[in-house]
């Protein structure tokens, strides 16, 4: 794993790495030359990353923490079983470490499932499935309770909502925004925006600050887009000193991930599926496809069967048809190679049944 056993980072200072990952923020569909720059600045980041972390960039990978966690369970001097239970990310670890040891599972709970096939193959457009379900979700709850949303006003319906936002999002990449807040200036852009929608369709308890923030940017008030500023999750900071989000995003994930090529032009019909498949979140996942295509290291040590197992007591996989990036039928999918395993389906809204609570 990275953290504390290998720090992981591509980049030898912060300065260094502010500066390489400007370059990858924009979202695919920002403007006409999006995906061009966008395959340029992750090849960038791929060959800062190789010349910084070849010594280990082949040691960090899902197969490995699997193994690291089944030593755990044997330190404990206990009964040798698992007992774990994973969210988000998490899940490809669970799903991962039960395939590997089916039969030294005990208790196991997958809430927001990732479907694993989709998760090494690094193709996961079914993990936008119910992004607009879930964004819809929002506007309709706006309406029926207006006391909570700024944006509800008498005669809207869910669908005008939905359509002003839609209109003042893409007004923003031609004439980004620029709000000041306690003097200090901020752009918000097309990218920011969805950023910052993104960040609140995790949890329902972001919802009224959202609202209101969306309020502020339609009416352009400043005072309430502070909300709306204060939701964006940005690039986030490693967990560890010295590390960075590329410990995820890059020496993990796109190394676990199979898919590579050279070819932007043949990714093209790739993209296009997940512009197809949702409109408030299509293009801004899809870039990670740009970084695993060219991705210079593959995990040594990662599983390489077809999760098709029977594990020593059944897998419980939450999800709800709400969620808006691990949605239920990758939990369902996931459950079918499980045997045995049932699929638990909740209501709630936010991504994974623990946002739900929130």
């Amino acid at each position: 794993g990275t953290g504390t056993t290998l720090p992981y980072s591509c980049f030898p200072d912060e300065a260094s790495r502010s500066a390489g990952f400007y370059g990858l923020a924009p979202l695919l569909n920002s403007s006409d030359t999006a995906i061009g720059s966008t395959w340029a600045a992750k090849t960038v980041f791929a060959e800062t990353c190789y010349k910084n972390a070849r010594e280990i960039g082949e040691l960090v990978g899902t197969g490995y923490v699997a193994r690291d966690m089944m030593q755990i369970v044997d330190a404990l001097g206990e009964d040798g079983l698992l007992r774990f239970w994973g969210f988000s990310y998490g899940t490809a670890l669970g799903e991962t470490v039960a395939a590997m040891f089916p039969h030294r599972m005990d208790k196991i709970v997958l809430d927001g499932c990732v479907n694993p096939h989709l998760y090494y193959a690094g193709i996961d457009v079914e993990g936008v499935t119910d992004s607009d379900k879930s964004f819809d979700g929002f506007f309709t709850g706006c309406v029926a309770h207006p006391e909570a949303c700024k944006l509800a006003r008498d005669g809207l319906t869910p669908a005008d909502l939905k359509q002003e936002f839609y209109n003042v999002l893409y007004s923003q990449k031609y004439e980004p925004y620029v709000t000041r807040i306690d003097g200090n200036a901020t752009v918000l852009d097309y990218n920011r925006v969805k950023g910052i929608v993104l960040s609140a369709l995790y949890s329902t308890s972001t919802w009224p600050i959202l609202a209101a923030g969306l309020h502020g940017l339609v009416v352009r008030n400043d005072t309430e887009l502070t909300a709306l500023v204060s939701l964006q999750l940005g690039i986030p900071g490693g967990a560890f000193p010295d590390e960075g989000p590329e410990a995820y995003l890059g020496g993990i994930r796109a190394s676990d991930v199979r898919f590579r090529s050279n070819n932007l032009t043949s990714l093209y019909p790739l993209l296009e599926q997940f512009f197809a498949k949702s409109q408030i979140l299509g293009d801004l996942l899809s870039p990670n496809l740009l970084t695993y295509a060219q991705w210079p290291f593959r995990a040594k040590g990662g599983y390489t069967g077809d999760f098709r197992v029977k594990t020593k007591h059944p897998i419980l996989l939450v999800g709800s048809d709400r969620d808006a990036l691990t949605p239920l039928v990758s939990a369902q999918n996931a459950s079918a190679d499980f045997e045995g395993s049932v699929v638990l389906q909740h209501g709630g809204y936010g991504v994974r049944y623990i946002s739900y609570m929130d």
